[in-house]
């Protein structure tokens, strides 16, 4: 049984708008864009045959096959997609409860949890300078060597967001954390006998 469920008046409303598109065999794609974040939207695209993916579930219902997304299927749990009318005419609604569940937990490995926050709470907030942070690796004392790209690099401020916004951030949401440090201080580590 799938995650999803598509009501009866939904499929119909479905069927009917794939008819009038003249493609033998197109059926509706549904993705959720940015899983697991505060951002997440789930969508419901076209699908003619030859564009879905190879790793897409497979869901055949009455009169078209939908494909869900790999990434996607465990956030559309328990979700529904359903046609509502009223006076206006109607509306196709879809209801994802786990759409913006974070997939990390205690239990993930710490680089899983760092790039989810990195992901979800700390690259949204640079991207409005045109930067953002990528997680490249965790060294052995626990701390986080990270990668600033876009906007942050040379941008005298990188240090200040580093050490008061991303490393107070992480730190909260992962306490076996010891730190972070920018990838370019990486590197004077070998040399460090000052």
């Amino acid at each position: 049984m799938s995650a999803i469920t598509i009501t009866d008046a939904a499929h119909d409303y479905l069927a009917d708008l794939l008819e009038k598109q003249n493609t033998p065999g197109i059926g509706i794609r549904i993705f959720i864009t940015q899983p697991g974040t505060t951002y997440a939207e789930t969508c419901i695209a076209y699908c003619k045959p030859g564009e879905e993916k190879p790793e897409d579930s497979a869901i055949g219902l009455k009169s078209f096959t939908a494909y869900l997304d790999a990434v996607s299927v465990p956030f559309l749990e328990d979700a529904v997609v359903d046609y509502a009318t009223d006076r206006m005419g109607g509306q196709l609604t879809i209801k994802a409860p786990n759409a913006k569940v974070p997939m990390v937990n205690e239990d993930s490995p710490v680089n899983e949890r760092i790039n989810y926050y990195l992901q979800t709470e700390i690259n949204p907030g640079l991207a409005s300078h045109g930067g953002q942070v990528t997680l490249i690796e965790v060294v052995e004392d626990g701390v986080a060597v990270l990668q600033f790209g876009g906007g942050c690099q040379g941008c005298g401020q990188a240090d200040v967001t580093l050490k008061e916004g991303i490393e107070r951030t992480l730190l909260e949401r992962i306490p076996e954390l010891k730190g972070v440090r920018d990838v370019t201080d990486h590197s004077q580590k070998e040399n460090a006998y000052y």
